[in-house]
């Protein structure tokens, strides 16, 4: 490549300050839902759904954007990696500024969101069988040295994903396409015969069955054009090729990565990203409550400054003190959610199971994470701001409800599988607390993130009873609610089925919903799912996740949408 090549001081890690790494499951999904409870002030719990309150509004307009300048972003983590096959970032965060996808994120303060074109010219043409995708390239767009993009980009990026030395990335594609059990990528001169490129415009897909949200998988990162003669998977990571308006100019591992304008972007074609600082600086390895400090101080560089990590309960309650850094403070609606996922296989009496389900006190665990600004009561499995998400409550807390569900039943002792840290064996102590209250002994048994995911999703589920668990939706779909979660494909082996549910007549309906082409069709048959699976009760919706942010006063754009819960870095800039 020319010399706007990126220089690196060494090799980084697979790690990213918006990655998790990717779960088995039937459609590849992360662990993000697993870890994004982990602890109220990681960076998992941020990318998470919710909406943009009156204060993240006010944000977005308190400055007035111009081009030019530095934005800095402040994070913990030690290492950012640029490489769209070992990403799970989100299409608005970091790696959306240097790759761009055949489809991207329509995200907007407080609309729905939208998948629109990024590459391609619109969103795919499906086949009348469902099982055929067809993608025509944009004219005019180019990687970082003026070489025009290519379906062959495409194609080659996609099976570069399959390669075990590129493993972590968001993988649904790597089982959706036809024939591509089995593939270990390009290097050994393999190629994938389900994805065509008849021409340098088009590039046309094979499934392997009906998925109607593929407009959104064709959005994730792995959809990144990649050239194959700068492909190096040593260093790709640090020395990606771009084809987003900014470049990686320098990378230093565990200290800063540089991102300047890419000038062969062409904005003509883009229409979600304005490119409007200079450049954007990530601060890494940074400290939280520093951080913290210097954001609520907001002088000097820090005034174009954000964090990449949500304040804590304890930070917020500063910021809430402070009336300059009060009126920047950006908090998101309820998103993310957290619930009780009850063990169906040994839990099996479904009075058992409801009498949990009306015990259990919300407001317990709303009162964990801060009150009403850090959670709103959660009571549908599907996460708010995701088309298909109605409003219900089956099971309103009522202890006396619950106890009758129990008369006669002779319960053993529960076990609450639980993150051995703070935050997680609060929420736990709180649910363990409603329980006694009900009469039940449960036995609270804490574990290490490892310990605790290795006996949540590759055990055999007799190590547990309960537990309590974080999800996001690795993309706007409802599909990504509920086939993880409830699909019995995805008990055990790395899958995310926590609860072991089972039940054929409701994997029959995630088959049907996950094949519809009609968005709104599609919506209506998750609704309807939502409330059938709570019907069963193999989970307890306890809160949905408020997120804050707070950028510096010359920050502009800055609002976090109802979905996702993070900041649109697609739209920043600096004021003068």
């Amino acid at each position: 490549m020319s010399s706007t090549r990126p220089t690196t001081t060494q090799p980084a890690s697979t790690r990213h300050p918006e990655t998790r790494p990717a779960g088995r499951g039937r459609f590849a999904v992360s662990r993000r839902g697993l870890l994004a409870g982990a602890g109220v002030s990681g960076l998992a719990l941020a990318l998470a759904a919710c909406g943009a309150n009156s204060r993240s509004t006010a944000t977005a307009t308190a400055a007035t954007a111009s081009a030019g300048g530095t934005l800095y972003v402040l994070s913990t983590d030690t290492d950012i990696n640029w490489d769209p096959a070992k990403s799970q970032s989100l299409a608005i965060t970091s790696l959306g500024l240097v790759h761009r996808r055949l489809t991207t994120w329509d995200i907007t303060a407080d609309g729905v969101p939208a998948v629109v074109p990024d590459l391609a010219t619109d969103t795919g043409t499906i086949s009348e069988d469902g099982l055929t995708w067809t993608y025509t390239l944009k004219e005019g767009i180019t990687l970082e040295d003026g070489t025009p993009i290519t379906s062959a980009h495409i194609k080659y990026g996609l099976e570069r994903s399959f390669a075990s030395a590129l493993s972590g990335g968001l993988g649904y594609h790597k089982t959706l396409l036809a024939d591509a059990e089995g593939y270990t990528g390009p290097y050994d001169g393999e190629h994938l015969d389900s994805i065509e490129t008849p021409d340098e415009r088009t590039i046309i897909f094979h499934l392997d069955h009906p998925y109607g949200d593929w407009p959104w998988i064709v959005s994730l990162p792995a959809f990144a054009p990649v050239p194959e003669d700068s492909d190096d998977p040593a260093t790709y990571a640090q020395a990606p090729v771009a084809s987003g308006p900014y470049r990686v100019e320098s990378y230093q591992q565990g200290n800063s990565v540089t991102l300047a304008r890419n000038e062969n972007w062409s904005a003509a074609t883009d229409e979600v990203r304005t490119a409007l600082p200079e450049q954007i600086v990530f601060s890494l390895g940074q400290d939280e409550d520093t951080v913290s400090q210097r954001l609520i101080a907001d002088s000097g560089d820090d005034q174009n400054a954000f964090s990449a990590q949500l304040l804590t309960a304890s930070k917020l309650a500063q910021v809430s003190a402070d009336p300059n850094a009060s009126a920047r403070l950006a908090t998101s609606d309820p998103g993310p959610l957290l619930y009780l996922a009850i063990n169906t296989e040994r839990i099996t009496d479904p009075d058992v199971r409801k009498a949990i389900a009306y015990a259990v006190d919300k407001t317990a665990v709303q009162r964990a994470l801060g009150g009403e600004l850090g959670a709103g009561i959660a009571t549908t499995y599907i996460t708010p701001g995701i088309p298909g998400q109605e409003d219900y409550d089956l099971y309103p807390t009522d202890l006396e409800q619950a106890k009758s569900l129990l008369e006669g039943k002779d319960v053993p002792e529960l076990v609450l599988l639980s993150q051995n840290n703070e935050a997680r064996l609060a929420i736990s102590e709180a649910v363990q607390q409603s329980l006694t209250e009900l009469g039940l002994k449960v036995t609270i048994d804490p574990q290490s993130s490892d310990a605790y995911t290795e006996r949540a999703t590759q055990g055999d589920g007799s190590t547990y009873d309960l537990t309590v668990v974080s999800w996001n939706p690795d993309y706007p779909s409802a599909n990504a609610n509920i086939q993880p979660l409830y699909a019995s494909s995805e008990i055990g082996q790395g899958g995310y089925n926590i609860s072991r549910y089972s039940d054929p007549e409701v994997d029959q309906l995630i088959t049907e919903a996950s094949q519809e082409s009609d968005p709104e069709a599609a919506a209506t048959k998750w609704a309807a799912l939502d409330r059938r699976i709570a019907e069963d009760v193999p989970a307890v919706p306890l809160v949905n996740r408020r997120n804050s942010f707070l950028p510096g006063s010359k920050v502009t754009g800055f609002f976090v949408a109802p979905f996702p819960a993070y900041p649109n870095y697609l739209v920043l800039g600096v004021s003068e």
